[in-house]
């Protein structure tokens, strides 16, 4: 782990001034909160500080089953995990394959367990220890296709999108040429989808669903199925998608695509950190308050078809994760992630991840902590809003949040190279701040004397 060096001028620093008037954001109201229409179903108030982990079960262990992933709860709930997303257990086509095994998400049935991973017996066990834990469950959701010999293509092939041939057809504007377009325009179609979710809160408890590529089905679908599910109980909704119309549908949490293409680019010096600026301000504008936001620097879509976190963002991964685990947004870590998991795993065959070390687990272990403790941290308006330092280097990114007598104050150099720098123009008070990750405690204007000066990459967080 990195030593951490702190730093800012006490100079700049004037302790008579309360933080009240220069480390708040200016209010402003987002487009979201002026529409009236806008009603955002509540998320389950145990996710105000929740934390997400996904796991990848053909790659997570030799078996790869359902029943030799159990005895890993007890140790992500010690990392400081509380959702378990688990990538999609059922039984995978065989017509149109690709690869040995397939993809996860070519589904040929809907309301079974893969048998290569065990059974929904070995599921619903699964489901009760993660509970017993103290943690929730979210299953991976495909909504907008199947493979091409569900049952579905043969009973109902109406249910289907066809080509000109009047054949049913993978969906349009993709390579996926392994599985088969749903069409939404089938209401029966529809109320068979919703029926299979349904099943597995029914059947297993689950808590809710992570939806792939949920932007390729309706709003109005989504609206419907989750009202439908929120009759059963309460459930989370993730979207693997980037639009604030899909929380208006009833999804409590999007994705960060933006931002984690953003920290890809400042990583490979292809952009400046002014795009953070840019970035957070447009997300205010587009998104409510209420939206869960997830951040991430790497998943299964990235880790297979991008590059391992090594690869696109190098010396600059450790600062990278401070950013997206400190700034606004629920932290998702990846299989393997907490073991430095330095390979593409494969997406169609199988791939062993390496378990044998996880001294990078501690690291994690410090920053999800922080997120749990912290109320400034916490999730949508639960947390506080990120507010900038101002830096008279471009290279040096610094914010605070601050919200019910908590406060963190972040501190990262995003660049490659040595850089020395000066905050400009802010006042906060003189309060004791601890480094999370060396325990030390000194009133801030202690950590702050002298010209600053950071390594490349390096960065720093204090807590009050």
């Amino acid at each position: 782990m990195k030593k951490h060096f702190i730093f800012l001028s006490i100079l700049l620093f004037l302790f008579t001034f309360s933080c009240k008037k220069t480390d708040q954001p200016v209010k402003q109201v987002s487009k979201a909160e002026k529409d009236s229409t806008y009603q955002l179903l509540p998320a389950p108030e145990w996710s105000n500080n929740a934390t997400i982990y996904e796991v990848n079960l053909r790659q997570y262990t030799p078996e790869e089953t359902i029943k030799a992933f159990i005895p890993h709860i007890s140790r992500l709930k010690k990392l400081g995990i509380d959702i378990l997303w688990i990538m999609p257990p059922y039984p995978i086509g065989v017509e149109k394959r690709k690869g040995t095994m397939g993809s996860p998400y070519s589904i040929s049935d809907y309301t079974a367990i893969n048998p290569d991973m065990g059974t929904i017996e070995d599921f619903k066990t699964l489901v009760d220890t993660v509970h017993a834990s103290g943690m929730k469950i979210l299953l991976d959701w495909v909504g907008n296709h199947t493979s091409f010999d569900h049952k579905w293509t043969k009973t109902h092939p109406e249910w289907y999108t066809k080509d000109s041939l009047g054949n049913i057809t993978h969906p349009k504007g993709t390579d996926w040429t392994d599985v088969a377009d749903l069409n939404y325009d089938n209401k029966e179609m529809r109320k068979a989808m919703i029926s299979a979710m349904e099943f597995w809160i029914k059947k297993t408890d689950i808590d809710g669903y992570r939806c792939d590529v949920a932007g390729f089905v309706p709003n109005d679908f989504w609206s419907e199925a989750i009202s439908d599910l929120e009759k059963i109980k309460p459930v989370f909704m993730l979207a693997e998608w980037e639009d604030p119309s899909l929380h208006k549908a009833g999804f409590h949490m999007t994705y960060g695509w933006e931002f984690h293409h953003i920290m890809n680019e400042i990583a490979q010096g292809k952009m400046s950190p002014k795009a953070i600026d840019t970035f957070l301000q447009k997300d205010y504008n587009r998104f409510p308050p209420e939206a869960y936001r997830m951040n991430f620097i790497t998943n299964h879509d990235e880790n297979s078809w991008n590059g391992t976190i090594k690869e696109r963002m190098g010396d600059a991964a450790d600062a990278m994760a401070v950013l997206a685990f400190t700034i606004q947004g629920m932290p998702l870590v990846y299989s393997g992630q907490e073991a430095g998991l330095n390979k593409r795993l494969s997406f169609f065959d199988k791939d062993q991840i390496d378990w044998s070390d996880l001294s990078k687990s501690k690291f994690y272990h410090k920053l999800l902590d922080l997120h749990h403790r912290n109320v400034a941290l916490w999730n949508g308006n639960y947390g506080a809003k990120a507010v900038k330092l101002k830096t008279d280097n471009d290279n040096i990114y610094v914010f605070t949040r601050k919200k019910d007598g908590a406060q963190i104050i972040v501190f990262l150099n995003l660049s490659g190279e040595k850089q020395r720098f000066n905050i400009v123009g802010e006042t906060l008070t003189d309060y004791h701040f601890v480094n999370i990750f060396t325990g030390k405690d000194k009133k801030l204007s202690e950590w702050t004397k002298g010209v600053q000066e950071m390594k490349p990459w390096e960065y720093l967080v204090l807590e009050k």
